[in-house]
């Protein structure tokens, strides 16, 4: 066992969770209240002022940037207008539809309880401000012109996506507003000119900025190691937006007509329902939690100096950092992030723990370059190197995969945890990943779609990013990423305390026993492993070779 993994074993066993669910972030409202304020005090600019040309209508389109702090489209529509009006669409092909290939819910109920916390959030955040949040429920490319031509808007800000689905929401905005025609009332012939309000899209969901990269994304290295070398040596992180301390006025006009500001939507609305889970972690959706998250980790209680010996845990709120629901909700900056981890280095400690958070920021970035370099063939079989590889679909056992019931107890307690909570550790996305495609031989895309339905944390280009790595088919051409189960669950949960917590059938065996306790005390395994545990060697080569990359990089 390595000094790292022999530390994280120890830590994950002192931060093993309450029985019942552990809330993050665990502060008190008025707590998590009080960190946020702190930080939007910190990014605002009481001299800030608009543009000098500044006027009409600007309207900003939510989508997966659920925030008010360094959110670059609402800064910009600010600086631009006299009124900004923010909009959120409940698109149906979100909320109601399935999965691309197998038909999964397309957003599970647990993330979408997430996202209307998230809404919720946000509309305080802007009323706090000075402005509100328009709801309705349709397909954007219908609610969007609609509202423009109500309250005459010049333009549409938004951030900008890399994956097929959401360019195409994209691209059927634009085209709808190009049919709007806004008159203009002036005293000039040019004021008179009729207007087509236009897209204004924003690059807003990276660490580093796409246009700071020191290469086209068309040349983006195809080896992790070589894009952080690049952008850690050529390029810088651009600093926050800042605020200015109202953000008002919203428009006086116009909502009449298209029906008032709606409502944050209800799980019932959406034709979902959750079951309160009765343990594991309860993510609270919204930017003020984000906010009182990045606190209560870094500040608080003085996590980020050991982040990386503790990362690899499974168990508790805090081996690890746990902002990835919020930064994939866009509730959450990178940029404040590393802004909080650059002002944790100069008041506290500077080490390779510190770093280790940017590191795996930069991961995040990475996976979304690559969507943007490699488009649809992130979604195809064989990846965007196609590779031939003759895959299952056997129901029965991607069933047994799905609801934790293989006979493997690392296996269903990461699966059960994913289905209670909608969250799995690092390690954990590792492991089944590798069962499921190397053990099981099940289609990989069967796993990401799975992934895609339940995670808090799901973004298209990270998840299936994620898993070509897994399956082999990404592009990093080292196919070798076999994880072996006895080996993992020797290394990362040496006495059962993670499996025990999960299933709680096996509490009762030896601590040496629960990851193996045999058909006859628990679930029949429903396939032989490919490499067992005799074959340690292996498997030690495959955690060499790929540490630090590992295969799921963006999640914290």
């Amino acid at each position: 066992m390595t000094d790292a993994a022999a530390s994280s074993s120890s830590s994950s066993a002192s931060l093993r969770p309450p029985r019942g669910p552990a809330a993050v972030p665990s502060l008190g409202a008025e707590e998590t209240t009080a960190a946020a304020d702190e930080a939007f005090r910190r990014h605002t600019s009481p001299g800030l002022r608009r543009g000098s040309g500044a006027g009409g209508v600007a309207v900003v389109w939510f989508r997966n940037d659920l925030r008010v702090l360094d959110n670059e489209a609402l800064a910009r529509a600010w600086a631009a207008s006299e009124a900004v009006l923010p909009v959120y669409c409940v698109d149906p092909r979100l909320f109601g539809g399935g999965t691309h290939r197998f038909g999964f819910p397309k957003t599970g109920a647990l993330r979408a309880q997430f996202l209307i916390e998230c809404l919720g959030d946000l509309k305080q955040n802007l009323q706090k401000r000075g402005l509100d949040l328009l709801i309705r429920h349709g397909k954007p490319e219908d609610i969007l012109p609609s509202i423009v031509k109500s309250v005459s808007a010049h333009t549409v800000y938004a951030h900008k996506e890399s994956c097929s689905e959401e360019l195409l929401v994209e691209r059927l905005v634009r085209r709808g507003l190009e049919q709007v025609v806004i008159p203009q009332v002036g005293t000039s012939s040019n004021h008179n000119k009729p207007l087509n309000p236009k897209l204004q899209l924003i690059w807003g969901a990276t660490m580093y900025h796409i246009d700071d990269l020191p290469f086209p994304v068309s040349n983006l290295p195809d080896v992790y190691t070589q894009f952080r070398k690049a952008v850690e040596s050529k390029s810088s992180v651009r600093s926050c937006s800042k605020l200015a301390p109202s953000l008002g006025p919203a428009p006086s006009f116009g909502l009449g007509e298209i029906g008032g500001w709606g409502s944050v939507p209800t799980l019932e609305s959406l034709d979902l329902s959750v079951t309160k889970a009765e343990k594991g972690m309860h993510f609270i959706g919204g930017e003020s939690a984000a906010l009182g998250r990045v606190h209560e980790y870094f500040w608080k209680n003085d996590q980020l100096k050991v982040y990386k010996e503790t990362r690899n845990g499974m168990l508790g709120p805090d081996y690890s950092t746990k902002f990835s629901p919020w930064l994939a909700s866009g509730s959450l900056s990178p940029r404040y992030v590393c802004e909080e981890v650059k002002r944790y280095e100069k008041q506290r400690v500077a080490n390779d723990s510190t770093y280790w958070v940017l590191f795996e920021l930069i991961w995040r970035d990475y996976f979304r370059f690559l969507s943007a370099k490699y488009g649809n063939s992130i979604f195809h079989l064989g990846g965007p190197r196609k590779v031939v590889i003759k895959w299952s679909q056997d129901q029965t056992l991607f069933e047994s995969w799905r609801d934790g019931r293989t006979g493997f107890p690392l296996i269903d307690a990461n699966m059960k945890e994913l289905l209670a909570t909608g969250f799995m550790s690092n390690r954990g996305r590792q492991i089944v990943c590798s069962f499921l495609v190397r053990d099981m031989g099940i289609d990989w895309r069967m796993g990401a779609e799975w992934f895609e339905t339940c995670l808090l944390d799901y973004d298209p280009a990270s998840n299936y990013g994620n898993w070509t790595y897994g399956a082999g088919v990404g592009n990093d051409p080292r196919e070798d990423r076999y994880f072996s189960i006895p080996k993992q669950a020797k290394t990362y949960d040496p006495n059962g305390e993670y499996v025990a917590y999960w299933l709680p059938e096996l509490r009762s065996f030896a601590k040496e026993r629960r990851n193996s306790p045999g058909a006859a005390s628990y679930i029949k395994q429903i396939v032989p492993l490919k490499f067992d545990g005799g074959n340690q060697k292996r498997d030690q080569r495959f955690n060499r070779q790929t540490r630090p990359k590992n295969v799921y990089r963006r999640q914290k």
